[in-house]
């Protein structure tokens, strides 16, 4: 069976606040971290932490590292990039990146 992607609005672009995360829930029962870094960018990964074993990465300290932004999990610290959840930390973890937009000033997170 062929699952088709499509784009899920979460909330207006202004219910964000700028290097800050918030917690979403997707229309498949996805928990997702949700991170503005200004009016025009927005990312968001799984909210679950694989070293901690809890949803908590939309809590996490945004960090840059050489122009990619992370997140530092509240927990144990692992720093997770935003836009490929790889672990900078530690090569064995990761953590699901989606797809976002801005479309019509309303957030959008591609869900398949």
């Amino acid at each position: 069976m062929n699952v088709e992607s499509q784009w899920q609005t979460i909330c207006h672009k202004d219910d964000l606040v700028t290097h800050s995360g918030v917690c979403a829930l997707l229309d498949n029962a996805q928990q997702i971290a949700l991170f503005k870094i200004n009016d025009d960018e927005v990312y968001a990964i799984s909210n679950w932490d694989p070293a901690g074993n809890a949803n908590v990465l939309y809590r996490g300290i945004i960090g840059d590292n050489n122009g990619e932004f992370f997140v530092a999990s509240p927990l144990y610290k692992q720093r997770f990039l935003l836009n490929t959840g790889k672990c900078l930390d530690d090569e064995a973890l990761a953590v699901n990146n989606y797809d976002t937009r801005i479309h019509q000033e309303q957030v959008q997170v591609l869900v398949a």
